[in-house]
């Protein structure tokens, strides 16, 4: 009888990758634990900045966690995910994604010690799960009822601290509070409608609130006015020039005479349009499409001041600023559409020419127009004064701040460790971690200060049994009242932070199984054995 020989069974394709058990949650740590510790020395007022390069060589020089983590090539599928917490806690807060990123790292350190005691991951997570939960009581517990405009500078000049924008860190926050009180309605704030304009070339204090819209462009026309008072505002979403028809159409020509007349006819035709803007009392055009130079032509000789290619968010912002209403035919434009303006007038900025729409009427749109020495100056001041304003809209919206300097994290792990003493089981143990996890931000805050890192944590549990204010001042290197010091941040960004950190590692620990397609490149990376791309090998 003849042998068989068994052929072998091929499920996954030639060239995919598998990580299976603890050799897939061990990787997936790791990836997480060097993310963490790539962005952990930006933290605090201290922290350090990365500089970043890119493959055509531009640079960015920042310590805004997430724009470093967005700027590196990041290929490991777990590292993404932590990647994916920093941009879910910009979008939602605007500030703490370092914070989020660190917590998120050092609670993947805790559960590799866990699993290291043949404590199953899902046991783990379900700790983290109920220590996530408690913690979010334990800082409501905390936190203070309050928004006044005392607490939103502070707030404000909070997030700001250790971004570049020391030295002008309260004019700036004066201008952002103002900005986020103007378009607040109803105790909801758009931050969107809050426009930056950012131009080099000028000192940091240079910069300045514009109860308006600054446009990146210039008058369509030179015998156009530089500067209208009490602008009459018309938008029009539509070309200001004579249409083409909708079908293929030809148009034969026999006579001289018959091409004057066209010629006329089309002049007429455009001489009605700016006609229509004179009538309805309009002296100042922004146009979203093109403007005809036979147009531009009669809009100077009438005296507007006009521009054209707008964007349409700048249009909305117009809107929102002035009162008027985008028209798409101008043949229906009304004095009533018309938006109002103390000013609008041409100006160059950084030898650049803008129009500065100002002294609108309650705008619920504004600018801030930021200076800085140098482009890369500059990007950093943005990058300060977005998470700015977004921290300072969440104070806004919510009326819940917590201060700073470590102590909520202290407070929080504190009542954690009380909260596992009256849990049965393992899942005991999995708070406990949480809770350790938790005081990686004061550690951090004092590391990146050059203190003592153990010393300063036991300093601050001592204090913390007299009062839940007690933080770490990086400054003069001890514990201080961080109320008094008036270090103060949304309660949102610790809430977001902890519960978004707390879930990607539930997620990263409940994977035992990693198949990587060879179609995504280095299998390797998929792997978690050469690292992460930007980043040394692991």
């Amino acid at each position: 009888m003849a042998q068989q020989t068994q052929q072998p069974l091929i499920i996954l394709p030639e060239g995919t990758s598998r990580a299976l058990g603890r050799d897939a949650q061990r990787n997936n740590i790791l990836a997480g634990k060097v993310l963490a510790e790539t962005v952990r020395t930006t933290l605090g007022p201290k922290g350090m900045d990365k500089m970043l390069v890119d493959g055509i060589g531009d640079i960015v020089v920042t310590n805004d966690g997430v724009t470093i983590l967005k700027e590196m090539d990041i290929e490991h599928p777990a590292a993404k995910m932590l990647v994916e917490v920093a941009k879910t806690q910009e979008d939602e807060v605007g500030d703490g994604t370092t914070t989020a990123v660190i917590i998120a790292g050092e609670l993947l350190k805790r559960s590799e010690e866990l699993l290291d005691k043949d404590i199953h991951p899902t046991i783990v997570a379900l700790g983290y799960r109920q220590a996530a939960q408690k913690a979010q009581e334990l800082l409501e517990s905390i936190s203070l009822d309050t928004s006044d405009k005392e607490t939103l500078l502070k707030v404000a000049m909070t997030a700001m601290t250790g971004k570049g924008t020391e030295k002008a860190r309260e004019p700036l926050a004066e201008l952002i509070v103002g900005a986020v009180s103007q378009v607040e309605e109803d105790g909801k704030v758009d931050i969107e409608q809050i426009k930056i304009e950012s131009k080099d070339g000028a000192a940091i204090e240079d910069s300045e609130l514009v109860s308006g819209v600054i446009i990146d462009k210039e008058r369509v026309h030179p015998g156009m006015p530089t500067n209208i008072e009490n602008a009459k505002i018309a938008l029009v979403n539509s070309a200001i020039e004579v249409k083409e028809t909708e079908v293929d159409a030809e148009i034969r020509i026999t006579d001289p005479a018959q091409m004057q007349a066209f010629i006329e006819q089309e002049e007429a035709m455009i001489k009605e349009m700016v006609d229509e803007l004179v009538n309805a009392g309009a002296n100042v055009l922004f146009c979203q499409k093109g403007i005809d130079d036979l147009a531009q032509h009669y809009l100077a000789k009438a005296g507007i001041l006009a521009t054209r290619r707008v964007k349409k968010s700048d249009m909305e912002k117009l809107a929102k600023a002035t009162g008027a209403k985008i028209v798409t035919n101008i043949q229906d434009l009304t004095a009533e559409d018309l938006g109002d303006a103390g000013s609008v007038a041409e100006d160059k900025v950084s030898g650049d020419d803008m129009i500065f729409v100002k002294e609108c009427k309650d705008p619920k749109a504004v600018t801030l127009l930021l200076r800085g020495s140098t482009s890369h100056v500059v990007d950093e001041i943005e990058r300060a004064v977005e998470d700015a304003i977004g921290v300072v809209a969440s104070t806004v919206e919510d009326g819940k701040v917590v201060v700073g300097g470590g102590a909520p994290e202290i407070a929080i792990a504190k009542g954690l460790k009380d909260y596992a003493e009256t849990i049965s089981g393992r899942e005991q143990l999995a708070v406990m971690a949480f809770a350790d996890a938790l005081e990686v931000v004061p550690r951090t805050l004092a590391e990146n200060a050059g203190l003592d890192s153990i010393d300063s944590l036991v300093d601050l549990r001592a204090a913390h049994e007299d009062s839940i204010y007690m933080g770490l001042n990086v400054f003069e290197g001890g514990v201080a009242d961080m109320k008094e010091a008036g270090v103060i941040e949304p309660q949102r960004v610790k809430k977001q932070a902890i519960q978004s950190a707390a879930e990607a590692a539930e997620m990263i620990l409940r994977i035992d199984d990693v198949i990587a397609s060879s179609s995504q490149g280095d299998v390797a990376a998929a792997q978690g054995m050469d690292g992460m791309g930007g980043m040394p090998p692991m």
